[in-house]
């Protein structure tokens, strides 16, 4: 297996989110959208870690501590100035390079292994994830040589009304050849519709100069989904709390219905545990087997043993003991605290 980097992109300040909070940390099923894509990131990539930083650097720098490097975008300039910004950490190494937009909690590993292992195997210069969309409308469109590779990516403002047609579409999530895209990106130009560098545009530059470029087409369309505005906001939390809700079930907990419960990211249950409706698991929250919770429990960072019973109540930080067990009335208060 060849080096392995990864380049997270999370220096806009995201406008349209209306936010005095910078984007990446908002949270999607408690938790920063930036720290899902580390965490799918960190099983998959050996090498560094560089996250490039702009509008609220510190918040972020906060939020994933010294586990990665940064790289300073002082000016919006486009991704493809974003993705340069990290050359003095990066540009002599050899091996492959994955780049991800820190708004993008959707993706995982899997997705993010098997991309890597194309580039791997494909000895390309380059592949890109991409989904076929019924409305692609926004979206970089990929246009194919005859043969099937990856001629160039056209952005949506930039395309022809036959480019726009083209329903298949580039995620913003590449892998490259490390080496070859360093030497792309300087000649990256940036005479577009938005006056900006694309990294999109490293692909027709490879391509120019002899390089092959391959496409990965995503098992799961909402991989690569990104987060805009609020609205995206709540379609990418309500997509992952189906999966999460999803892992859960496979695991051998019952979930009465599981439209109604809302378990974060981080929160562990054991087996034959029964979570009932109108039940919000947050933080690191941690609930036992043989359990019985809600329905309408919301607890937070709480810790129930085998065997509790809880519901109609609300708790924070709390240890509930079977002896502690009690339903119909609020337990706040009444319960042991870390």
């Amino acid at each position: 297996m060849r080096n392995r980097y990864a380049i997270v992109l999370a220096a806009g300040k995201g406008t349209r989110m209306k936010s005095k909070q910078y984007k990446v940390l908002h949270t999607v099923c408690g938790k920063p959208m930036v720290q899902h894509v580390l965490d799918s990131l960190k099983g998959i990539v050996g090498g560094q870690i560089v996250v490039i930083v702009g509008h609220g650097a510190e918040q972020v720098k906060e939020q994933l501590g010294s586990s990665v490097q940064y790289a300073l975008q002082e000016k919006q300039l486009g991704t493809a100035h974003a993705v340069l910004m990290s050359q003095d950490l990066l540009q002599h190494q050899t091996g492959a390079t994955i780049i991800v937009s820190g708004d993008t909690p959707l993706i995982r590993s899997e997705t993010l292994e098997q991309l890597m292992e194309q580039h791997e195997k494909s000895q390309a210069a380059a592949v890109v994830l991409t989904a076929v969309l019924d409305d692609p409308t926004g979206y970089g469109r990929i246009i194919r040589t005859p043969d099937g590779f990856v001629e160039r990516i056209v952005e949506h403002k930039d395309a022809t009304e036959t480019e726009r047609a083209v329903s298949e579409v580039s995620t913003g999530i590449f892998c490259f050849d490390n080496q070859a895209l360093f030497q792309a990106l300087r000649q990256v130009k940036n005479d577009n519709a938005q006056g900006e560098y694309y990294l999109p545009d490293v692909i027709e530059i490879m391509r120019k100069a002899g390089r092959s470029i391959s496409a990965f087409p995503t098992p799961a369309v909402e991989d690569g989904m990104g987060v805009n505005d609020r609205v995206q906001l709540a379609a990418v939390e309500k997509l992952l709390r189906a999966r999460i809700n999803e892992k859960h079930m496979r695991n051998g907990v019952t979930l009465v219905d599981p439209d109604s419960t809302y378990i974060d990211a981080e929160v562990v249950i054991g087996a034959d545990t029964v979570i009932h409706p109108g039940t919000f698991l947050r933080g690191s929250t941690c609930i036992g087997e043989d359990c019985v919770i809600g329905p309408m429990a919301d607890l937070s960072d709480c810790q129930a043993d085998s065997k509790a019973m809880i519901s109609y109540t609300r708790l924070r930080k709390s240890h509930l003991r079977p002896s502690d067990t009690a339903v119909d009335h609020p337990l706040e208060g009444l319960l042991s605290t870390r």
